[in-house]
C-alpha cells in the first residue's frame, strides 16, 4: 500500500510493479461487471494510463488498492450505463424506423443517400476505407482490426476519426440524414 505522498513521486519501476501486481485481479474484478474480458482489460488499461498521466494530481484517501478497485468499479458502471443508453437509443430508432411510413420521396432520398455514402466510402484512401469497413460493416473492434492489419490501435482510432470527418464533409448536403445514420451505426457497433 502506498500513501498519497508516495504516489506523487512514483517511479516508472514502482508503477510497473503496481501494474503487474494488480492488473490480473483488477481485470477479473471488471469482468464480473462487464462479462466481457476484452472490455474489462480495456477498462483496467485505461485506468492505469490515467493513473500514470495524473500521478501528480491523484488524491487517494485510504489505500492505493482500494482506490484502484473503486476506480475500476466506477468505470465499469459508467460503461454499463453507456451501453444501456445505446441499447435504448437503438430500440427507439428501430421503433421509429418501423413506424415511419415509406413514401416515394423518402425512398428516393434514402436511395440517393445510400449511393452518396457508398461513393464517399469508395473515395476514402484504401487503408482508411478497409479500416472503416472492418469496423462499421464487419463489426470488428478496434483491437481486432489492429491485430488483423498488424497496426496499432491508435492508428485504427486515428484512421476512423479521419474517415468519419471525411464522410461528414462529403455528405454535408445530407448532414441531418447522415447524423441519424452515423448514430445508428455507432449504436449498432
Amino acid at each position: 500500500m502506498q500513501s498519497l505522498e508516495q504516489t506523487k513521486h512514483i517511479s516508472l519501476n514502482d508503477f510497473e510493479g503496481l501494474f503487474k501486481s494488480h492488473y490480473g485481479e483488477l481485470c477479473a474484478f471488471a469482468n464480473k461487471y462487464l462479462e466481457d474480458l476484452d472490455a474489462a482489460e480495456e477498462v483496467v488499461q485505461d485506468l492505469f494510463v490515467k493513473f500514470w498521466e495524473n500521478r501528480e494530481k491523484n488524491e487517494i484517501p485510504n489505500s492505493l488498492r482500494s482506490y484502484l478497485f473503486t476506480a475500476v468499479k466506477n468505470a465499469c458502471l459508467n460503461q454499463l450505463k453507456h451501453l444501456k443508453i445505446k441499447e435504448q437509443y437503438k430500440q427507439h430508432n428501430e421503433r421509429e424506423l418501423n413506424s415511419a411510413s415509406s413514401s416515394a420521396d423518402e425512398e428516393f432520398e434514402a436511395t440517393e443517400l445510400d449511393l452518396k455514402i457508398k461513393s464517399a466510402i469508395e473515395a476514402l484512401p484504401e487503408g482508411r476505407r478497409r479500416i472503416f469497413i472492418l469496423s462499421r460493416y464487419e463489426g470488428l473492434k478496434y483491437q481486432e482490426i489492429a491485430d488483423q492489419l498488424k497496426i496499432s490501435v491508435k492508428t485504427v482510432e486515428n484512421q476512423m476519426g479521419e474517415a468519419l470527418k471525411f464522410l461528414r464533409l462529403q455528405l454535408k448536403d445530407f448532414l441531418v440524414s447522415l447524423f441519424v445514420l452515423i448514430k445508428i451505426m455507432d449504436d449498432l457497433w
